[in-house]
């Protein structure tokens, strides 16, 4: 399998606080990673440096064979990003909003394909309205459009589904598996274990530093991917009390 992702011995520290112990990751085509951990683990410090936001102290990072923070411009346009803000510009309409991102990407077809991305989050009936008169989940979803507008291979979802009501999240998880569909490489973070289960095809666990467990969904545990997480989160505890 082609491993779109490769990180090896990542360190990131901020002053003297170590976040991220030689981390090592990876992820292959079209896999739904979905990364947990606790708060303060490093899960949002490890997206932003995947995304070229923030650069390692240490370690190798390639994305799709790019290497970071070298090759950071050939990695963005590889990449899609869904973080806490929706980055959208709220006195724009949603077609605007689409139009004005695929031009700095330079994408043939434009117009047809903003079509099709809006038609995927359900948002085609509201393309002329301003983002600013939108629901949290329908930013959400723009979002979510802006982020595979260019056909990126790897989507990054930080918390994606924060702040949104029963109906916004199950909407949300709707264009997710459309996109996972698509086999694309997806990693999200998230605090929801029931929501995730659903999604991934991989659980990784991210705390101390460094990823503690990695398993396939279908290598679960009989108790799922809360016992998983439970387990791991104790077995880092005790590692650390040894």
């Amino acid at each position: 399998m082609n491993s779109l992702i490769q990180v090896r011995g990542l360190v990131k520290r901020f002053g003297p606080k170590t976040v991220l112990r030689k981390l090592d990751f990876y992820a292959t085509e079209g896999e739904f990673v979905a990364l947990l951990g606790p708060n303060g683990a490093g899960k949002t410090t490890f997206l932003r440096i995947l995304s070229s936001l923030s650069r390692q102290t240490l370690g190798e990072v390639r994305i799709a064979g790019h290497q970071l923070p070298h090759d950071a411009a050939a990695v963005r346009r590889r990449l899609g990003v869904v973080s806490h803000l929706p980055l959208l510009y709220g006195d724009l309409t949603a077609e605007e909003n689409l139009l004005f991102y695929g031009r700095l990407y330079d994408l043939a077809g434009l117009s047809g394909r903003i079509t099709q991305v809006l038609s995927l989050v359900g948002l085609l009936d509201r393309r002329k309205d301003l983002v600013r008169t939108f629901s949290r989940g329908m930013q959400q979803r723009l979002a979510i459009g802006r982020a595979i507008l260019h056909e990126p291979d790897v989507l990054l979802l930080d918390e994606p589904h924060t702040g949104l009501d029963q109906d916004a999240c199950e909407m949300l998880d709707a264009v997710l598996r459309k996109v996972a569909a698509e086999h694309r490489t997806v990693v999200m973070t998230s605090h929801d274990l029931a929501r995730v289960s659903e999604l991934a095809s991989r659980f990784d666990v991210l705390t101390r530093g460094r990823i503690q467990a990695s398993v396939q969904a279908a290598d679960l545990p009989q108790d799922g991917v809360l016992a998983f997480y439970r387990q791991t989160l104790e077995n880092a505890r005790t590692e650390v009390a040894a």
